[in-house]
């Protein structure tokens, strides 16, 4: 019998998954990617084209391109491309075929089967279209089941034996869904759902897209938001902006001749940091509450009454979103699965169950110990936590703790003390080649693979230039049971100690940090500094510089304040200054304008 797949036929991005070895394995396109955009777009020499190469055009090619046909599913209207008109239902069938064939490439075996999962409003009508549009495709379609459903089955709560309360928040590319439902002995019952069909994670892009270009027609005068080639680049560049400021605090939209005048080319270079970007998209977050209370009111439950809030869709991965759900709730989300990928997942466990494939759960091997690296500060940092089932992948963004350092040295560590000296030392490899950068710029990925025979895999990458390093680690490297238990019980006994001495090092760092940002600051204002403020900050700087290798932590706290004043009164006097001198500007403005009446 061969594989049923799993399909999350999304409104933005589609996923699939099948089972093998009794768990859901995402199967990546053809592009190498795990998730595939649901566009379809025909050219102007008539070639029909799906998925990353038609998202790629859509700007360019809006009359050609067709996005977000799963809103019209379930109803009589069609699309007209040049002379031909298309259904909903075919539209979708051409993504499905692309998954059905990206599907058999990859697992050199033919699909004939699939479960598609479609959201939990969906009436019938919708339902049938999605079936239909799956038979199109040449797939007999098992089941149809409901997203929230299936993200439950993939963060296996169809295992729990007891009665709980689920509310699933899906935040999607182009939809928002939030569902409830009551689960208990592998049954699902859709409680209640609501959502706003107009809202997802390209709104948030359109929101650095519009700033951007706010930004450079007021540094350049130019208009670039009619011109179609620099709005599919200016898309492209905002979409993995959001997606940097996820994991970092701020990311560099760079743009080499995104336009020309008569002066020459035009370039787009801007720093967007997390809190403008939140600043920028708080009004879009905010609609995201009003669903949730529906739902809840609909239900008639309260945010206490919600036993687990699972999370679904990539733009949950903003960490915005999640601390909103968190302080709405009071409690922290599930984020322990791929939100892109979990409704994939579940759909494939589903197609699973039909096809015999997955019966008893296998109760799988665990991690004995957390596994992490080596930070400044001779920390440990957690990338796998401790008892997290194998096999498993992580990851995690580090970055340098020098200026200019154009290598890393990465010291693998398995223990559970905050110190690295306290934990045990599984082996150590050297990324080198990155670019000279100042501290804090480069973007290192340290990814923690362990397969079902408990071997690791560790590896690091840099970003901007994908060179990488890698260093596998056997069962020989790791540590005796004994040895395991000996290391937990230390960890319980000098925990007060440790986490002082953490919070010491960690004061350092910051002390440090803030020496390094003032030298830059000072430096790049110059002349603007009077000689006496200057003289001022240097004094505050070498009172801090000197008390670094104090063990008092208030100590360094308040050398570090005082060192932060410093900068502020400078910071604020320059501010006040500008802001007369632009006060000065608009009155020399308006005293002009009388003179010529």
């Amino acid at each position: 019998m061969g594989k049923i797949l799993g399909i999350d036929l999304g409104t933005t991005n589609s996923c699939m998954a099948v089972i093998e070895a009794g768990t859901p394995k995402v199967i990546p396109n053809a592009e190498g990617n795990r998730t595939t955009p649901s566009v379809v777009a025909f050219t102007k020499e008539g070639q029909m084209i799906v998925g990353e190469p038609a998202k790629r055009q859509s700007i360019s090619n809006p009359e050609g391109t067709v996005i977000s046909i799963k809103r019209k599913m379930g109803t009589k209207e069609k699309v007209r491309i040049g002379n031909k008109e298309y259904t909903p239902e075919e539209i979708s069938a051409f993504i499905l075929q692309k998954m059905k064939r990206d599907a058999e490439n990859y697992l050199g075996e033919t699909i004939k089967e699939a479960v598609i999962t479609v959201p939990a409003y969906f009436n019938n009508s919708q339902r049938e279209a999605t079936k239909a549009a799956g038979e199109i495709a040449g797939l007999e379609v098992k089941r149809i089941i409901n997203e929230p459903t299936a993200s439950c089955l993939a963060y296996g709560l169809d295992k729990i034996k007891e009665d709980q309360t689920i509310l699933v928040y899906d935040l999607g590319g182009g939809t928002f869904d939030v569902s409830i439902l009551d689960v208990g002995e592998g049954v699902f019952e859709v409680v209640s759902t609501s959502g706003d069909t107009h809202l997802g994670g390209d709104d948030w892009d359109k929101k650095i897209m519009d700033y951007l270009i706010e930004e450079f027609k007021k540094e350049t005068g130019v208009d670039i938001s009619k011109d179609k080639m620099a709005l599919q680049r200016l898309k492209d560049a905002s979409e993995k902006a959001k997606i940097e400021l996820s994991s970092v605090m701020q990311t560099e939209i760079n743009l080499p001749y995104i336009t020309a005048d008569s002066s020459g080319p035009k370039h787009l270079v801007k720093t967007l940091t997390r809190t403008k970007f939140e600043a920028l998209t708080e009004d879009l977050l905010k609609r995201t509450e009003e669903p949730i209370t529906q739902a809840l009111k609909d239900a008639k439950l309260e945010p206490e009454n919600i036993d687990k809030i699972l999370l679904v869709g990539g733009a949950t991965r903003m960490p915005a979103v999640r601390e909103l759900v968190r302080r709405y709730f009071a409690k922290d989300p599930r984020k322990d699965i791929n939100p892109d990928e979990c409704v994939a997942m579940g759909a494939a466990i589903q197609g699973g169950v039909l096809g015999g494939e997955v019966r008893d759960i296998l109760l799988l091997d665990v991690t004995p110990l957390s596994l992490g690296v080596e930070t400044k500060g001779a920390l440990f940092t957690r990338v796998i936590d401790r008892n997290t089932t194998i096999p498993c992948e992580k990851s995690k963004i580090f970055t340098t703790a020098e200026d200019y350092q154009t290598s890393v040295d990465i010291n693998i560590l398995q223990g559970e003390r905050p110190l690295a000296k306290d934990n045990h030392s599984l082996g150590r490899f050297t990324l080198s080649g990155i670019p000279p950068a100042p501290m804090g710029i480069p973007q290192i990925e340290v990814t923690f693979k362990i397969d079902a025979n408990g071997i690791m895999h560790v590896t690091a990458k840099d970003l901007a230039t994908k060179k990488d390093a890698s260093i596998t680690i056997s069962g020989s490297a790791t540590l005796k049971e004994e040895e395991i238990e000996k290391m937990k019980k230390e960890a319980e006994k000098f925990a007060k100690e440790d986490e002082k001495l953490k919070e010491l090092i960690e004061t350092r760092n910051k002390a440090d940090h803030i020496i390094h940002v003032t030298e830059r600051t000072i430096k790049d204002l110059g002349d603007k500094v009077t000689e006496e403020e200057k003289e001022r900050i240097n004094k505050a700087k070498e009172k801090l510089k000197g008390v670094l290798s104090s063990e008092n932590i208030q100590e360094i706290n308040s050398a570090i304040e005082e060192l932060n004043n410093e900068v502020y009164k400078v910071s604020s006097r320059l501010y006040q200054a500008k802001s007369e001198e632009k006060k000065e500007e608009e009155n020399k403005g308006e005293e002009d304008k009388k003179d010529q009446k």
